[in-house]
């Protein structure tokens, strides 16, 4: 219970922000590390704070991605365990929970969209589990994005097959995106941003702190992009 109550109340202003999940063993050189660097400071520039687990590899990134930003957070979400110390040195902001279960409902609760880099079974198990509880409306339909066409394109393929067999459906299918480009990545947070807005809006929470954080993130999107056009 003090886990939780730490979370939401260390979590409570965080606003507009995004989950990046991906492998922690993945170096320094790997172009997954590359890329989750490059997408998490542009989604930070734009105004999106990006969290992650707070360890190494994609996680360090995505965090140091963020960190080279002056407009979000990097936030690190730690797991206190005997053989690790700390997180990585790319946090703004770092909680340690003692339980991996509400460590990984705070990585899904304060995000708009889900960022799935390169990863192995435990990403698998995170991209999985946030697909279910969209699918069964037990979290908000924020967007699923999987980065690296080439790496994803095979699972991809296999949940074809589950769709051809009837276990999942093509709704189901729709919750996902794969893209390699980072200025894609970007585009559908932004969608999955309003898409909030207008669930916040239809819910009358839009006074609510979390709603006009929201609401000035998307009037700022919305103001760079006019700059942007106008150029």
């Amino acid at each position: 219970m003090a886990d939780f109550v730490k979370g939401y109340d260390d979590l409570d202003d965080v606003g507009a922000a995004v989950t990046v999940f991906g492998s922690a063993r993945l170096k320094e050189e790997h172009p997954a590390y590359k890329k989750a660097t490059e997408v998490s400071k542009k989604l930070a520039d734009s105004g999106y704070s990006v969290i992650t687990g707070g360890s190494f590899g994609i996680m360090e990134a995505a965090n140091r991605g963020a960190k080279e930003s002056s407009y979000a957070e990097s936030i690190g979400l730690n797991i206190d365990l005997p053989f690790e110390e700390k997180g990585n040195a790319y946090l703004d902001r770092e909680l340690k929970f003692d339980y991996f279960f509400v460590r990984k409902v705070m990585l899904v609760r304060y995000s708009l969209a889900y960022i799935i880099m390169p990863g192995g079974f435990g990403t698998l198990d995170e991209l999985f589990e946030v697909l279910t509880l969209i699918q069964t409306k037990k979290s908000s339909p924020g967007a699923v994005i999987l980065v690296g066409k080439e790496y994803w394109s095979k699972l991809f393929e296999f949940m074809e097959v589950m769709e051809e067999y009837g276990t999942i459906s093509k709704k189901d299918m729709d919750l996902i995106t794969i893209v390699d480009k980072s200025d894609e990545v970007v585009k559908i947070v932004d969608r999955s941003l309003n898409r909030q807005i207008d669930a916040i809006q239809e819910m009358g929470l839009e006074e609510s702190n979390y709603g006009m954080m929201l609401k000035e993130t998307q009037d700022r999107r919305g103001l760079e992009i006019d700059i942007i056009d106008a150029q």
